[in-house]
């Protein structure tokens, strides 16, 4: 995400490393980089433009202080500029009303109805309410079809009448539908098309002043760039939205959309779409984004996401049999899983300060962990829960059955080991007194 701009700035600001002192030169000199960067990140001339007259501004005002070194003073400054270009703080979703009403809009092959059941999902497990989603694309019925099948994947019910051509009149019979049946939250997906064309403004623009929806996000794939951006001022011209959602983000190496929206439309960036699967959505924080963009990872979001997948009854656990040294290879297989489960492998290495420039050319898969799964899983029942019966001619038939070499099956083992002595270790007395010293340290 975003691996353009960041290499790009962080050649910029290597221009200021090792000089004393902020001068009029070493920011020009910067700042052109800066510029240069975020117009090959697809960013509005006229943004960019501003945007680094701002910064110049705000450096050449500044005292160096000692500590801050003036490639560290240009960073901050620059960090908190595309916070506030991106928005500020983040948005979040207006829920009121009796059901609340979410009108989706957008193009054709925006992500909209993938991003339709997304929401549908995020707003019933992380909010707690229930959700009908409407399907109001009466032009193709395969749209239907495909909220269908995503509403079944999410325990979701979605409202259809394929004898209807009126998207109005659906919209208004699923609202009654949801009062009648006590849902909170009513997702209307309605139809795109290849381009921006009048009947299409007509029809959407009809349908929410019929509905009155307390949300109208439109849906928007970042990878077009200034076309996303062109795109959300024509609909919020027309349809005066409440927000922009941001899809296949992961995907978008340059960050244009991202960085510019905001302050074409002056509308919120709410959420963006970080995969294909159902969970892949995420709250859009400005700050956070910021973060990422000038490589100084995102370890908020990192530990949220472990949040998640946390169940304090497996963790006690998991300590008790850390501490009598109990620990196992299903025991190891359980916390690969659940890594599995935070999301994509190079947006979660993205995350962490440093690691993500480190590793910006290593190709980091999602199976990264197949190995590793097929070598425990050719195990047996005996020797995971045993690990200490592995001897070499187990190890033999492991590599055999899991189509890796003994190499591999050893470097696993030896690895194990040692992060089990490390986690006993941690557990213990020895650990505590440690984290106690460090968190005295931390208090100084």
């Amino acid at each position: 995400m975003f691996e353009n701009i960041s290499e790009k700035f962080d050649r910029a600001f290597k221009l200021l490393k090792g000089q004393g002192r902020i001068s009029e030169i070493n920011v020009a000199e910067t700042l052109k980089e800066v510029r240069k960067a975020l117009l090959d990140a697809d960013v509005n001339f006229k943004i960019a433009k501003q945007f680094t007259e701002t910064v110049k501004e705000k450096a050449l005002g500044q005292n160096v202080l000692t500590a801050i070194s003036p490639s560290q003073l240009m960073i901050k400054i620059v960090h908190d500029e595309l916070v506030t270009l991106m928005g500020g703080e983040k948005t979040d979703i207006n829920l009121k009303g009796n059901p609340a009403i979410i009108l989706m809009s957008g193009l054709q092959g925006s992500g909209k109805t993938t991003f339709s059941a997304k929401l549908a999902s995020h707003i019933k497990t992380k909010k707690g309410r229930s959700v009908l989603l409407v399907a109001c694309d009466v032009y193709r019925p395969a749209a239907i079809n495909q909220l269908i099948v995503l509403g079944e994947q999410i325990g979701v019910e979605v409202f259809s009448d394929i004898e209807s051509k009126d998207p109005v009149k659906i919209a208004k019979k699923a609202i009654a539908y949801a009062r009648e049946k006590g849902i909170t939250t009513v997702i209307i997906d309605t139809a795109g098309r290849l381009a921006i064309d009048e009947a299409m403004m007509n029809e959407i623009s009809a349908i929410k002043q019929e509905i009155n929806p307390q949300e109208t996000l439109f849906v928007v794939d970042a990878m077009t760039g200034q076309d996303a951006v062109n795109t959300a001022k024509a609909f919020n011209d027309r349809l005066n939205f409440d927000g922009v959602i941001l899809t296949k983000l992961d995907g978008d190496t340059r960050g244009g959309a991202a960085l510019t929206i905001r302050s074409v439309v002056e509308k919120p960036i709410k959420y963006v779409g970080i995969g294909e699967k159902m969970d892949a959505l995420d709250i859009f924080y400005p700050e956070r984004m910021a973060d990422r963009i000038l490589g100084m990872g995102d370890v908020v979001s990192l530990v949220e996401r472990a949040q998640e997948q946390f169940d304090e009854e497996a963790a006690k656990k998991l300590q008790k049999k850390i501490q009598q040294d109990t620990f196992n290879f299903d025991d190891f297989l359980a916390q690969i899983k659940q890594i599995k489960k935070m999301g994509n492998m190079k947006d979660l290495v993205g995350m962490i300060p440093g690691v993500g420039k480190m590793l910006k050319d290593v190709e980091i898969e999602d199976d990264a962990f197949k190995g590793i799964e097929a070598i425990i899983t050719s195990m047996t029942k005996q020797e995971r829960t045993t690990p200490s019966i592995l001897n070499g001619s187990r190890r033999k038939r492991i590599a055999m059955g899991s189509g890796t070499d003994i190499q591999e099956v050893n470097r696993l083992i030896k690895q194990f080991d040692e992060t089990r002595k490390m986690m006993k270790m941690m557990s213990g007395d020895k650990g505590k007194s440690m984290m106690k010293a460090m968190s005295s340290m931390k208090r100084r």
